[in-house]
């Protein structure tokens, strides 16, 4: 949403803070947490700007830093939260748990639910474009927050809104949930169709901080995940096919 269609920035910072429950002292924290990469660029100049910058710059202003803290910081509740929650459950049972409440097709719902789509600033084409409903960008969005929430406020803030946002997700779990891969697996071969396929996308960042875009391709449908790790990155990818698959039935 622009500053005019909101009653300007602080109208959009107010609204947010309301859906999330957590209020900002540094709202500009908040503003970078919403604002998507083409938003950003545009202001930097975009065009052949871009291609000057070097590539530790570029997407520079967007929400893609706070989005990399708030991953790290969602692990860490996330993991903290299912201990408590199943103390007598063991690393089998909660990692699928951990994966799938971390997986972009739940964030992307959350941020459904907290309607945030219609206070993410992007670029006018971007906009058009449907960019709002894409869920990596919404699932990007939810962690951009929660990591502005920890560097705002600290730890026991983003641990309320994580326990918050979550609570109907892991409630719902009552079972440990089968990785994406496997139950996608299990999909295709009950309707007598070829495996899922996998690629590699983009593999960028840090040696200590890698991301990795894969894409995965089954029943006519295609899909993609971002992670820190392949493995997971599949994982994600497999969910969100899962999830289309499961749309379209």
């Amino acid at each position: 949403m622009t500053a005019s269609e909101s009653g300007g920035a602080d109208g959009v910072v107010a609204s947010v803070e309301a859906r999330v429950g957590y209020r900002f002292r540094r709202p500009d924290l908040l503003r970078e947490a919403l604002t998507h990469r083409s938003a950003a660029h545009q202001r930097n100049g975009g065009g052949a700007r871009r291609s000057r910058q070097p590539a530790a710059r570029r997407g520079a202003g967007s929400n893609e830093r706070l989005e990399f803290i708030g991953d790290r910081v969602l692990g860490l509740v996330m993991a903290e939260w299912l201990l408590e929650r199943f103390p007598d459950e063991q690393e089998g049972a909660l990692g699928p748990r951990h994966a799938h409440l971390v997986s972009r097709p739940v964030l992307a719902a959350i941020a459904g639910t907290m309607n945030l789509q219609q206070a993410l600033d992007v670029a006018e084409h971007e906009a058009r474009a449907g960019v709002r409903q894409v869920a990596n960008v919404l699932a990007d969005a939810v962690e951009a927050i929660l990591g502005a929430i920890y560097l705002d406020g600290g730890l026991e803030p983003a641990r309320r809104f994580v326990r918050a946002a979550w609570n109907e997700a892991i409630v719902a779990q009552a079972q440990p949930p089968k990785d994406p891969k496997t139950a996608l697996q299990e999909w295709v071969l009950a309707r007598g169709l070829p495996l899922p396929a996998y690629r590699t996308v983009q593999m960028d960042g840090p040696s200590h901080a890698p991301r990795f875009v894969i894409a995965v391709t089954a029943a006519g449908q295609s899909a993609e995940g971002i992670a820190g790790s392949k493995r997971a990155a599949e994982s994600a990818a497999a969910a969100d096919l899962l999830r289309l698959v499961d749309e379209r039935q």
